[in-house]
Order: C-alpha cells, then sequence, then structure tokens
C-alpha cells in the first residue's frame, strides 16, 4: 500500500506552476503571444479560484467564421508550456485540426499537491489509499460543466460538441470519473476521455463500477476514451494490471457506441507517459476519416 502512495506524491511532487477561468469575478491578466489568453475564475461550488490559459488556433483572427474543437487540460501549471506548442506544431503539420486549447490550473506551485488532491479524486478516501483527500471529484467536475465550458463557449468561437478531456495520474482518475458524472447526468459535455496512467486503484477501485454503469445505459452519440498506461510503472498490481481490467471490462459487446483506445507504451515510467498520451489521445479524437 505505502509504494502506491509513493508512486503518487513523488510524481505529484513534480507537477504545475500558473494559469485562470471567469464568472462575474473574472480579472484579464497578461497576454504572452496573440495566440494566448490567461485570466481567473471564481468556483462557488469549489469556493477557490482557478487559473485558467487558452490557446487558439494559429488562424483564428483570420478566420472570424469558423468554429473550433475544445480540448479541456487538467495539470495545465505542469502540462500547457509543454503541450501548447506541441498543438500549434501538429496544426501546422496537418497532424491535427486546429484546436481551440484550455487549461485548468493553479495558482502556485507549491499550492499544487494539496489542491489537485482536493480536486480530481472522489469518493473521500479511505484508510486503505494512505492518503487524505476529500473526494471533491464532484465539485470540481460542476465547475468545469456549469462554470468554465459556458464561458469559454461565450467568449470563444467553439464547437460544443466535440470536446476532449485530458488527464494523467489523478487528473486521469478524474477524466474517467468526469465521463461516470457525464452518464449519470444525461449530459453531452464531452466526446471524448483521455486517461492516462490513471489512478484506479484509489478508494478500493471506485471507478470499476464505470463499466456496469455502462451497460445499463444507453449513450445517445458515440463517445471516446483513451486508455493508456507504460510498462515501467510500478507496483504493477496498483498500476498496469488495473488500467488492463478496465480496458478489458469496457471492451464488452453489452457497452454500445463507446470507442476505445488503450495502449501499455513500452519502456515508459509514470510521468512519462501524460504529453505522449496527450498527443495520441486528441490525434484519436480528432483523426480525419478515412477516404
Amino acid at each position: 500500500m505505502k509504494l502506491k502512495s509513493a508512486i503518487i506524491i513523488n510524481l505529484l511532487s513534480l507537477l504545475l506552476v500558473i494559469s485562470g477561468c471567469g464568472d462575474s469575478h473574472t480579472t484579464p491578466k497578461k497576454e504572452s503571444s496573440s495566440s494566448i489568453k490567461e485570466f481567473t475564475c471564481y468556483s462557488n461550488s469549489v469556493k477557490d479560484t482557478f487559473y485558467i490559459t487558452v490557446q487558439l488556433p494559429l488562424n483564428y483572427e483570420k478566420e472570424p467564421k469558423k468554429r473550433y474543437p475544445v480540448v479541456l487540460l487538467t495539470d495545465a501549471n505542469f502540462y500547457f508550456p509543454m503541450l501548447a506548442p506541441i498543438v500549434h506544431q501538429y496544426e501546422k503539420g496537418g497532424l491535427l485540426p486546429p484546436l481551440i486549447l484550455v487549461g485548468v490550473g493553479y495558482k502556485s506551485f507549491e499550492l499544487m499537491n494539496s489542491l489537485r488532491v482536493r480536486d480530481y479524486l472522489y469518493p473521500q478516501a479511505i484508510p486503505s489509499d494512505e492518503m487524505k483527500a476529500p473526494g471533491g471529484g464532484q465539485r470540481y467536475y460542476q465547475f468545469i460543466t456549469n462554470d468554465l465550458l459556458p464561458k469559454i463557449d461565450s467568449n470563444y468561437r467553439t464547437e460544443m460538441n466535440t470536446r476532449t478531456l485530458l488527464g494523467h495520474s489523478f487528473g486521469g482518475y478524474f477524466s474517467l470519473f468526469a465521463f461516470q458524472q457525464q452518464m449519470s447526468g444525461k449530459r453531452n459535455d464531452f466526446k471524448g476521455f483521455v486517461s492516462a496512467s490513471p489512478s484506479l486503484w484509489y478508494n478500493n477501485n471506485y471507478l470499476f463500477k464505470l463499466p456496469d454503469q455502462l451497460k445499463r445505459t444507453l449513450l445517445k452519440d458515440t463517445v471516446s476514451v483513451f486508455l493508456s498506461v507504460g510498462s515501467f510503472e510500478t507496483p504493477k498490481e496498483w498500476t498496469i494490471q488495473p488500467v488492463e481490467n478496465m480496458a478489458k471490462q469496457l471492451d464488452n459487446k453489452h457497452i454500445s457506441k463507446l470507442k476505445l483506445s488503450t495502449i501499455v507504451y513500452n519502456d515508459l515510467d509514470h510521468m512519462d507517459v501524460g504529453l505522449i498520451s496527450f498527443i495520441r489521445g486528441m490525434e484519436k479524437m480528432y483523426a480525419k476519416p478515412a477516404q
């Protein structure tokens, strides 16, 4: 048990730095380039302020009538500075369509660990988790769906039916939890979920109720899930095996309209999996139909 906690604590010690959303408390911040917008957003559900960074497509201003898919990125303080230029470079090379990348982050690196534990997990941690987590995932989900997404849609030219959610580790857990909440609420906020190295061991495998729920729920539209893990992640019983088991349960003939992609990356450890999964997941979500 202590090993699995050490994995998370060690990797989370490395993560995140800045960002901000907006309701009536929105405060614009400086723009680092013409395609980057930054602002803060206070959440009534979480009772805290988030830092949101938005990267617009390269030709956003030149094509004023065009609308774009939205990709929402958790752990943005860490991942946004790496992923944003890749998204633009892939756009230039025709490997991805033009996308609006939205990063959700926190005020500082120092605050990141406790706040992401607060926000990404649900329900409250149990003793076997050997960690303290209040289980704020539902409140964070409400912030994303009720506050942030409408704000993004009102300020930018978005395609509301092509959103994708990206998450790694605890963020990967939240990505699948958001899918579960979306089904429970009969919502359609996201069409794609990337879950990289999700912490499926949390709360006695709580998220393994997802496959059974999918069997009982008729999805209106096709939903894509990209599930990944690294072959060097340890201990395997807490990292690789749960992902493989989840994939097997999701790959079920009784689950309709679920497009599942699963990969175990050779020679990759936990912290290597996030960025490559986001890129591959977006390629899967937005691949052009075969001619």
